[in-house]
């Protein structure tokens, strides 16, 4: 089977296609915040570099005010994090409007069914079927565990609500432990789509841009 006849050459509609390169850019740009507030802005490690360079301008600063200079830096990254966090939730919930709206042949569900319903006979056809379903399935962890992301997201961003101020500890927990999944399915998919346009798939990319069929 070639690359012309392959599952993954499908039409993607506009909608789908501005969606998925503004997600692309939002949740890449949060990522970034955390790996910034999380390293190289990380209040305790850059106190006495502010004592230092203060020092060496010939000022004095105390640790006390050391620190909170290096807070509002980290705070200001975690704010940037957090409007990032409500543009994704918007996102999603673009998305389901994008699903709902689309042709039926193009919605999620009814790629999977088609799919499962296809009876290939050689090995080539078949693998091409678990690779296409395999990337769907990996689809739909992606939304679930980003719903997840934006929901305990939301629960930390509104944490003086009180019926959210007894399980801020466990929200936390589990939103930093959803972030390590996306990272997983991020690099699976870039290496997933690397590969794809390198051996049987190519144009995998173009397509997503402008939505052609080949």
């Amino acid at each position: 089977m070639d690359s012309s006849s392959s599952l993954f050459n499908e039409k993607h509609s506009l909608a789908i296609r501005i969606w998925h390169w503004t997600f692309f850019a939002v949740i890449t740009s949060s990522l970034i915040t955390v790996l910034f507030a999380s390293t190289l802005f990380k209040t305790r490690p850059n106190i006495p570099m502010i004592q230092a360079q203060i020092e060496e301008k010939g000022g004095t600063v105390t640790p006390e005010q050391a620190k909170a200079v290096a807070h509002e830096y980290n705070d200001k990254l975690w704010e940037v994090h957090t409007w990032l966090g409500y543009g994704l939730c918007f996102l999603l919930l673009s998305r389901i409007i994008i699903e709902v709206s689309n042709p039926k042949e193009q919605r999620l569900k009814n790629k999977i069914k088609k799919a499962l319903s296809f009876a290939f006979i050689n090995d080539t056809e078949k693998f091409d079927k678990r690779h296409y379903l395999l990337a769907k399935y990996g689809y739909l962890f992606f939304y679930i565990i980003i719903i997840l992301m934006a929901i305990t997201g939301l629960g930390l961003a509104f944490e003086d609500v009180p019926f959210l101020k007894d399980i801020h500890r466990s929200i936390k927990k589990v939103h930093s432990f959803t972030q390590y999944l996306i990272y997983f399915y991020i690099l699976s998919h870039l290496i997933g789509v690397i590969r794809a346009e390198i051996t049987d798939n190519k144009g995998i990319v173009s397509r997503m841009i402008n939505g052609n069929k080949s």
